[in-house]
């Protein structure tokens, strides 16, 4: 079906995210999705000049927290929203238009960073202007140091699941060389494609419909055996030590609401919206500051239980067996697997 035709429900099906940050999914999304609809049916406006747009108006934000008066404060955070929603967009025309690009992905993330910095010195300069208070100064600092803290961090964990994820396939490989098995599959990426079953905690139901395929109906092929996918997740730990985050994840995920709660993306709203709107620059920011280090920090100890489940993954197939077993009981309320045939350890 021509862009230009779609509904405004398959627009939102293919351009939204299926989790996102709660400021994007309350705040953004509802008026970025329709605008984006209307650009691709009315324009040839491509994200990159989009992602320029969203840029240069983060400049001009900036430009009005320079001023340190409140009511430009107040006009710094209406323009700084305005940025970050079009900021949103870029991403949802290239989805939607099938124009999207390893260097507007580049642009995006540099221009963000750059943003970010641009209006936290400019904030901070200007309310010393305003106050003579050194530590807004300071604060400004503190700003950028958190924003890059957040996204390092991010790549970092992203670095290490990935090594992770190589060596399994690996160490699979290896302990089935004679055997004729399926692919792996992680259950990170299984709740991801299925949110249903990533919303009921239902790891059975995530691996079933592709996990388990049959042979085609023919002569042939009925007397070969079904092959199964051997599926790894990462977090088998996690979700039995906290069965009650789990019941608040997943009532976040049916509004596509992601966990993470304080992320970069809220950290700027906080800073860049939030306390200049309500004349409190300061307290806003370190209360944003504190919440952010502290969903990181979780976010770090997340990844020290999936590192031992990840050893405990390689090392079920290090023992000196003919036929391990080495599945793990299924989590808290989640249903037993079926047919799953390697280690049930999943993401950070």
């Amino acid at each position: 079906m021509p862009t230009e035709s779609l509904p405004l429900a398959e627009v939102r099906r293919i351009t939204e995210k299926k989790r996102d940050a709660w400021w994007t999914v309350i705040l953004v999304d509802p008026v970025a999705t329709p605008l984006v609809r209307l650009l691709a049916r009315r324009t040839s406006i491509t994200p990159n000049q989009i992602t320029w747009g969203a840029f240069l108006l983060g400049l001009v934000s900036a430009g009005f927290f320079l001023l340190g008066d409140w009511r430009w404060l107040v006009a710094g955070a209406f323009v700084y929203h305005l940025s970050f929603v079009l900021d949103c967009m870029d991403g949802k025309l290239a989805r939607l238009t099938g124009q999207g690009s390893v260097f507007g992905a580049w642009l995006d993330f540099v221009f963000d960073r750059i943003r970010v910095m641009a209006c936290a010195f400019a904030l901070g300069a200007g309310q010393y202007s305003r106050t003579g208070e050194t530590h807004f100064i300071w604060l400004a600092g503190v700003v950028v140091f958190l924003d890059g803290l957040r996204y390092i961090n991010s790549l970092e964990i992203f670095k290490t699941r990935h090594t992770m994820r190589k060596q399994i396939k690996s160490r699979i490989r290896a302990a089935r060389q004679a055997e004729d098995t399926a692919s792996l599959a992680f259950m990170e990426d299984l709740l991801r494609e299925n949110p249903s079953a990533d919303i009921e905690q239902d790891l059975d139901k995530a691996r079933t419909p592709e996990q388990q395929p049959t042979a085609p109906e023919s002569d042939e092929a009925t007397a070969a055996p079904a092959k199964k996918t051997q599926v790894v997740d990462l977090q088998q730990e996690f979700r039995r030590r906290f069965p009650l985050y789990l019941r608040f994840r997943s009532a976040l995920l049916r509004h596509r609401i992601r966990p993470h709660l304080v992320s970069g993306i809220e950290f700027q709203m906080a800073v860049f919206i939030v306390g200049p709107l309500v004349d409190a620059v300061l307290p806003v920011a370190l209360v944003a500051g504190g919440l952010l280090l502290a969903f990181e920090l979780a976010i770090i100890y997340k990844l020290l239980l999936s590192t031992r489940d990840f050893a405990r993954t390689l090392d079920a197939f290090d023992r000196p067996t003919t036929a391990p077993d080495p599945t793990p009981a299924p989590a808290q309320g989640a249903a037993p697997a079926q047919g799953a045939t390697a280690p049930t350890t999943a993401s950070v």
